[in-house]
């Protein structure tokens, strides 16, 4: 049975990566004589587009997106699942961390019936005591307050039946989420392990505050239970506030230790206080739902590609 086999490599700033990923890349994919390498470029400020541009004009197989401005990860890589042309699509990062070695392996299962063939990283024993905190409550907060179930260390490189790939073109969200929309997408799914190796260069790209922003797109992507979660927390708010205000009273009536107007602006002001944080999780209820069903703007803009 003859299949096309695309690889979709999103890249930031990878200008000492793309050569050596490349050469990997070509290695493990040449039995399989039909494939592409699909390299974006997430608005690089090195010279990651200059080395691509020059992989491409030596092989027709190479095909690569430019885009306007730094979009972002998860973008950036909907952007190559776009594009992309293959019969099954593999995604993975150009920082070496993700083998490529791996790919046969991921292919043999798709060949087995599996429409998504999905990676779980083992941990590394370089990371950082603090990375390794950060990394397990983002998998700990993503998996209680969301809908869906996101197994610990899973990770974007993974590999994509055709019919999958054009399920997800139809998507169109602005704060999307791959490790999310992927289970809840469906589909006959397996997942590989792999050990991930060190960076070949460079400085990861996801920083404290970016792990962060993704845990958060995470969780309000795919539930509404933080904002009633803030119902609650008012609800408790106005509670206390109440008791505290039944104290206030008391002070003012049977002691002498109340100052004049202290007693009405403590309560008032605890209680209002509480009613509004009430009000405002309510409110966010369906302002979120129409901030994120409503903003259409496109997911990422194409400044320049080669087919």
């Amino acid at each position: 049975m003859k299949f096309s086999v695309s690889a979709v490599l999103p890249c930031f700033n990878e200008q000492d990566n793309i050569r050596a990923m490349y050469g990997s890349l070509t290695k493990v994919l040449k039995p399989y004589e039909t494939y592409e390498l699909l390299f974006v470029d997430d608005g690089s400020t090195d010279a990651t587009l200059e080395t691509i541009r020059s992989i491409a004009a030596a092989d027709p197989k190479v095909r690569f997106i430019s885009l306007s401005r730094n979009f972002g990860h998860q973008h950036a890589l909907k952007a190559g699942l776009d594009h992309a042309t293959g019969d099954c699509v593999i995604s993975l990062d150009a920082d070496m961390q993700h083998p490529p070695t791996l790919i046969p392996v991921m292919i043999e299962q798709w060949q087995q019936g599996f429409e998504v063939v999905n990676t779980i990283r083992g941990e590394q024993k370089s990371l950082s005591i603090s990375k390794k905190i950060t990394s397990g409550l983002f998998y700990n907060l993503v998996n209680k307050l969301s809908s869906v179930e996101i197994k610990p260390g899973v990770a974007d490189f993974r590999l994509l039946d055709r019919k999958v790939v054009d399920a997800l073109k139809q998507f169109n969200e602005n704060y999307i989420f791959l490790r999310g929309l992927i289970p809840w997408m469906g589909f006959k799914q397996t997942s590989v392990h792999f050990e991930p190796a060190e960076r070949l260069s460079g400085q990861t790209k996801y920083s404290f505050i970016r792990m962060l922003r993704l845990a958060l797109d995470g969780i309000t992507s795919f539930s509404s239970r933080p904002l009633y979660l803030s119902i609650a927390i008012g609800s408790v708010i106005a509670g206390l506030a109440f008791l505290y205000g039944i104290y206030a009273v008391y002070v003012h009536l049977f002691t002498e230790d109340a100052l004049p107007g202290w007693t009405s602006i403590t309560a008032s002001v605890l209680f209002i206080g509480g009613i509004q944080l009430i009000m405002l999780g309510i409110i966010g209820i369906y302002l979120g739902k129409l901030f994120i069903e409503n903003k259409k703007r496109p997911n990422y803009i194409i400044r320049q590609k080669n087919f």
